[in-house]
Parts: C-alpha cells; structure tokens; sequence
C-alpha cells in the first residue's frame, strides 16, 4: 500500500545537513551554466555590433558583469562539496 501524497514518513520535509550543502553546490553548478548561457549570447551581440560599427559600449559592460559574477560563483562553488 503506498502513501498518499499529503502523508509522509516521519521523516517528511527534514534533510540532513551534508544532503543540504551537496544540493546547494548543485544550485551553484545550475547558476552558473545559466551565467554562462548569458555570457556566450552577449559575446556574440558585442563582437556583432562591434564588427557592424555600432555602439557595444553597454553590452560590453553588461559582458563584463556576467563574467565577474560567473568568477565569484565559481570561486563560492569550490568551498562546497563536489557532486555525487
């Protein structure tokens, strides 16, 4: 007989702690390829609009930004525990 989906064991909702630092690094892992898919799309816009001679002055910095974060997430993902 299987539980309904509003019962649980009486270990529902409680996660321990070394399963709740390994799902954290995997949130950083998701972040950062979502960072990663944003910063090959504005290299193609500025390197776009730089060959076309339009202004890439804000989508360069918009560039440079996503790269600084993708750096500070990386660095924040090596201080937890690799994936399983």
């Amino acid at each position: 007989m299987t539980q309904s989906s509003g019962q649980g064991g009486p270990n529902e909702g409680l996660v321990r702690p070394e399963r709740r630092r390994a799902r954290s690094g995997e949130d950083f892992d998701i972040i950062i390829g979502f960072l990663g898919f944003w910063a090959v799309v504005l290299v193609v816009v500025t390197v776009w609009l730089e060959v076309t001679g339009q202004p890439a002055l804000w989508w360069a910095l918009g560039l440079l930004a996503t790269l600084l974060a993708i750096y500070g997430m990386v660095r924040l993902r090596r201080k937890l525990p690799d994936r399983r």
